[in-house]
């Protein structure tokens, strides 16, 4: 009997319950489609594991290849490919490319397929053939066949690189790529003692060996040759760091949308059981139990939210796609439409549980009001809440409690990082007390307040405050629509400026590598001069190195013996650069101790950046044990210094003393700037046919590709922000508009009164008008509070960004917000002005 009269008061078009429908297909839109995202990357990693590092384990060495004795440690480990990577510049004629050039041997790829144009899967080339980046071809107009010069191996083309299976784990590129084999990179005598070359030795290892283990015990028998270890399972670290942090980021969207839905759903329900008042008190007035009842209206609002979730599923499976476009080159996404069945299952239990546990309080209370004041609710509003006698507990806290209860557990046994999903629940639920307290407090402060002289601002402060006001729901409703716009553009704009600060619009317009000691740096200056005016040049000695251990003398830290690397002190990470000089660098500020004198021939002394010395406690007068071209340096730390990153120069976070490192092999690096950037185009040629000639060895990176390419890859990032941030905004939106209407119900009877008493339309949108312009009043400093704290915690913690939002736009975005929730409060009641007051007497 029930479901009959359930379904008959239901329609295909869900009148009354659309909120409940929006905003459930919201909440289980985003997390099906973050859900099967994050799967399908963290799917892809571990299955392309191996081709992606191109072994199972690697090992890297900067500045020389491995001794004897270390090479013959990893052949009994396994299968070895040896390589090398450095900075080249590819010629054809008279013009000239930088490119990142990559040597293989015979076994390379030992995981994953190489395919060249056309689809045809290749190999390592052999001899003096070469495999070229499509930047390559479109830059030299060269295409297969066509002949190439890199130093001074003249290459064939063997065909354009369609998909290299390595490439996401080779890190950030410098240039196009050139892959050539090993006796080509010989030919070229590219490779010198000092020159900034890397040496990677993948090893394919037995089916049963544990990757992580022999890593362990080969960089534990050569702790400090500085080889740089990487296993299969963390074939790109920093890409394994930016997936956690992002993961982290769309769980917490995913949840807030949730959440934000579930406020939605609790007031669409109201709205709906106040329609549906009549119903009710005729169904208990014919017999009905209470019982009854909430099961005919139960089953009527479990319809609905199975429709919806239903939807919702098809909508984040459909637009997974969408998002792997967005991400394309970013990420290792999977192709094509992905159906994950235990995310789909997770966010259909979210999306229930949900439903379920906020549609209960206004189920339930009207389960308990008598049919005779559902008729009287109209003049008499029904009570509800929580009672005056704390005994009297309302009927809805046992399942509201059990149903959140649910969702909790649901969200921390799911959440690949459960203390922040736990986190974020006591957050969100910390932020709706907050709001629901400022509702409360607001009315109660309304009704203290001194009744102003003018009768429309009188109504207006009373409609905060009497009786079956909804000014708590609109607070709780309002204050996270507007607090999540203010979260949505600090957000944005932080990572804009990020963006800015990090890659400058103006920065040198090259960097030169590898320029040799001596009579090549007078070449270099030389041709410079000659062809470029006016250019600004500077040089440093540029060389690689590693950090084994810090500390102060006697009790040094071995860098082989932590345990974990935390990620802000990238400086014990792998090999960093290296140099020496006389005085401070330029944008370099010295915070603690003192620098060297000119001509300094005491003890080795280094010059540490203060930020990265911080995170690892590392002080003046402390020791720092380096390894540089297979030997053992060390150096006292004479001082501390701030960098100005964002000069885009060679900004070291090591600076020694001449003495400590000039003995040994090494090359300059050098930096130019013209003086007519306009003529660029024009100069660009006349600079690297001429270093190619003069100096076959030295190498060019063109700064302002590079510059795009790293804006492209942050934009790709905010994009990915923005979209899914703008999921909850939507789920705000939805929550607001079904407020707005909600109140709108509650007073048309009070608007119907107005107008028999003479007040006109205009006097009736002016009060609308006033009501509102003092909840955002209130509300748009709360949400400031609210979403600029979220935001903080987003782009500092998460995303460990500088906090730099542009507050002028801040203040803009809320503004709209504002601005919106009027028009929207005005749309909304249109509706109600247009109502005949006999029509509407006649309806009660």
């Amino acid at each position: 009997m029930a479901w009959t009269l359930a379904r008959r008061g239901l329609d295909w078009r869900f009148r009354g319950l659309r909120l409940l429908i929006v905003c459930l297909v919201l909440g289980t839109a985003a997390l099906s489609a973050i859900g099967t995202l994050t799967g399908g990357i963290g799917r892809e990693l571990a299955a392309r594991g191996q081709a992606m590092l191109g072994g199972d384990l690697e090992l890297t060495l900067a500045g020389r290849e491995a001794a004897a004795d270390e090479l013959a440690a990893m052949q009994a480990l396994g299968t070895v490919s040896q390589g090398t990577r450095l900075q080249a510049m590819a010629r054809r004629g008279d013009d000239a490319a930088p490119v990142e050039l990559k040597a293989v041997d015979a076994r390379w790829p030992l995981y994953g397929q190489f395919k060249v144009n056309g689809g045809r899967v290749a190999g390592a080339p052999k001899g003096m053939t070469a495999w070229i980046d499509p930047g390559v071809a479109d830059r030299l107009g060269v295409k297969a066949g066509d002949h190439l010069r890199v130093g001074d191996a003249d290459l064939v083309i063997g065909g354009v690189i369609a998909g290299e299976p390595d490439r996401l784990s080779e890190g950030f590129a410098l240039g196009p790529t050139v892959i050539v084999s090993e006796a080509a990179l010989k030919a070229s005598g590219l490779v010198q003692v000092g020159s900034m070359a890397r040496w990677k030795y993948r090893l394919r290892l037995p089916k049963e060996a544990d990757a992580a283990a022999l890593a362990d015990a080969f960089k534990a028998r050569f702790v400090n040759s500085g080889f740089q270890v990487k296993t299969r399972d963390k074939a790109s670290p920093g890409l394994d760091r930016f997936v956690e942090r992002m993961g982290r980021f769309l769980v917490l969207v995913a949840l807030a949308a949730l959440g934000i839905a579930g406020i939605g759903i609790a007031g669409g329900v109201s709205s709906y059981l106040e329609m549906r008042r009549a119903s009710i008190a005729t169904l208990k007035i014919l017999g009905a139990s209470s019982g009854d009842v909430v099961r005919i209206f139960l089953l009527q609002i479990a319809a609905a939210a199975l429709a919806a979730i239903a939807l919702g599923l098809a909508l984040g499976v459909g637009i997974t796609p969408l998002l792997a476009r967005a991400l394309e080159g970013l990420l290792p996404i999977p192709p094509g439409f992905t159906v994950d069945v235990g995310t789909l299952a997770v966010a259909g239990a979210y999306g229930l549980l949900i439903a379920l546990t906020f549609a209960a309080p206004p189920l339930l209370e009207a389960r308990r009001v008598p049919a005779m004041a559902l008729l009287r609710a109209r003049v008499a509003p029904v009570g509800g809440g929580w009672p005056k006698n704390l005994w009297q507990v309302p009927l809805w806290v046992l399942p509201v409690g059990l149903g959140l209860t649910g969702i909790a557990a649901l969200a921390v046994l799911t959440s690949p990082q459960p203390w922040l999903a736990a986190g974020f629940l006591g957050g969100a639920a910390a932020v709706f007390a907050l709001l629901a307290l400022i509702g409360r407090a607001l009315s109660w402060g309304a009704a203290r307040l001194p009744r102003p002289s003018r009768p429309l601002a009188r109504m207006a402060l009373g409609n905060l405050h009497r009786p079956g006001a909804q000014t708590s729901a609109l607070v709780v409703a309002l204050g996270f629509a507007l607090a999540a716009f203010v979260l949505l553009a600090a957000v944005q704009t932080s990572i804009d400026a990020n963006i800015a600060k990090r890659v400058p619009e103006r920065a040198p317009d090259y960097f030169v590598l590898d320029v040799p000691r001596g009579a090549g740096a007078e070449t270099f200056k030389a041709l410079v001069r000659r062809e470029a005016p006016g250019a600004a040049v500077r040089m440093v000695p540029a060389m690689r190195g590693t950090v084994l251990a810090y500390g102060p003398e006697g009790a040094m830290t071995d860098v082989a013996t932590l345990k974990a690397v935390p990620d802000e002190t990238w400086l014990l990470r792998g090999d960093r650069g290296l140099t020496y000089a006389d005085e401070v660098p330029p944008g370099n500020t010295l915070t603690a101790g003192r620098w060297w004198p000119k001509d300094y021939k005491g003890e080795p002394l280094v010059s540490v950046d203060a930020d990265q010395a911080g995170a690892i406690g590392l002080k003046v007068g402390d020791k720092l044990r380096i390894s540089l071209l297979g030997t053992e340096r060390e150096a006292r730390v004479a001082s501390l210094r701030r960098i100005d990153w964002s000069s885009f120069g060679f900004n070291y976070a090591l600076v020694f003393s001449p003495n400590a490192l000039e003995d040994a092999p090494h090359t300059y690096a050098a930096t130019i700037t013209l003086a007519a950037p306009e003529k660029r185009d024009a100069v660009r040629r006349a600079i690297l046919s001429g270093l190619v000639k003069a100096l076959p060895e030295s190498s060019v990176i063109e700064v302002g590709p590079v510059l795009g390419q790293a804006r492209t890859l942050l934009g790709q990032v905010g994009t990915a922000i923005f979209a899914a941030a703008g999921v909850a905004v939507l789920a705000g939106l939805a929550v607001l508009a079904g407020a707005i209407a909600a109140a709108r119900a509650a007073r048309q009877y009070d608007s119907v009164i107005l107008r028999v008493l003479g007040a006109s339309r205009g006097q009736l949108l002016a009060l609308l008008a006033a009501e509102y312009a003092l909840l955002c009043a209130v509300l748009a400093l709360v949400a400031l509070a609210l979403g600029g704290g979220t935001a903080w915690l987003v782009i500092v913690e998460l995303f460990e960004f500088d906090w730099a939002p542009d507050w002028g736009r801040v203040f803009a975005v809320l503004s709209g917000g504002v601005a919106l929730v009027m028009v929207l409060a005005v749309l909304g009641s249109l509706s109600v002005l247009r109502t005949r007051p006999a029509e509407a007497l006649r309806a009660l």
